[in-house]
């Protein structure tokens, strides 16, 4: 997203703040059909409940580190895959949250990370299936702000965190880490300024800086790429399934809005099981 439609979304949602509105009055836009309009160019969406499922707190208790899970419902029988899902906080500055492109033969079935929500608001997972079509369900959020609340961790030491990686593997009763179903996790320090976050010391805002582009391959073959966005917590943490293709490698390529480009290789079964 261009720095300065950026900026001017941040405005807006300061602006909003202000205006001492509170979430779900009936004076509040439902900015959600201009999303469908801007995100997804008007395209037609159906009821996506048999395709996709998601799991968020209704009233989360830290709205910096709001945990959200993606799950796909597709039935074994169905020839049909989802080749991505884009997640949508609406009443956030930047509601695009990520948009996670799964690997064609990867398997993908559940997705989890944690989220900044900076009003109450709704939140959409948008479901593209191979046949084109885009398939839609929704959840409510009690949860404010989330976008502006303080890092967690002092400057210096979010500093020296940069592009750190951490890969976890979960071996499931019975299988070996290299055969079925697997699930893993990726953790990666790194701030994830907002652009609405204060520094204490100067009273000055301080700029956006966030993971954007993230990949995850096993050998060569792509498990899961995302496209990341303000509203993805500090230190990024994605854990997920997918279906092992025997590769003894997993690799992650990281890059961040300053352009600086992180990658790590683990041996899969040195992986920390």
């Amino acid at each position: 997203m261009p720095r300065s439609l950026l900026r001017l979304l941040c405005a807006a949602s300061l602006l909003f703040a202000a205006s001492g509105l509170r979430p779900g009055t009936a004076e509040e836009y439902d900015p959600w059909p201009g999303l469908v309009q801007d995100i997804f160019a008007n395209r037609p969406m159906q009821d996506g409940s048999d395709v996709l499922g998601i799991e968020m707190p209704y009233r989360a208790e830290d709205a910096a580190i709001v945990p959200v899970t993606l799950r796909t419902k597709l039935a074994p029988t169905d020839t049909r895959r989802i080749r991505n899902i884009t997640l949508v906080i609406d009443q956030n500055p930047s509601p695009m949250a990520a948009k996670f492109s799964l690997g064609p033969d990867a398997g993908v079935s559940e997705i989890s990370t944690r989220v900044r929500v900076n009003n109450y608001t709704n939140v959409h997972a948008v479901a593209e299936l191979s046949d084109g079509q885009l398939y839609v369900i929704k959840t409510y959020v009690k949860a404010s702000g989330g976008c502006s609340a303080p890092a967690a961790k002092n400057p210096e030491e979010a500093k020296a965190r940069i592009g750190q990686m951490r890969y976890r593997q979960f071996a499931k009763p019975g299988e070996g880490p290299t055969s079925g179903m697997r699930e893993a996790q990726i953790m990666i320090g790194h701030p994830n300024n907002s652009g609405l976050q204060m520094d204490q010391l100067t009273q000055l805002y301080i700029p956006a800086f966030f993971i954007d582009q993230l990949k995850l391959l096993q050998d060569d073959d792509l498990v899961l790429a995302v496209e990341g966005g303000i509203s993805i917590s500090e230190d990024p943490n994605i854990r997920f399934t997918y279906v092992s293709n025997g590769a003894k490698h997993f690799r992650a390529e990281a890059r961040d809005t300053q352009g600086h480009v992180f990658q790590h290789d683990w041996d899969i079964d040195q992986s920390g099981m």
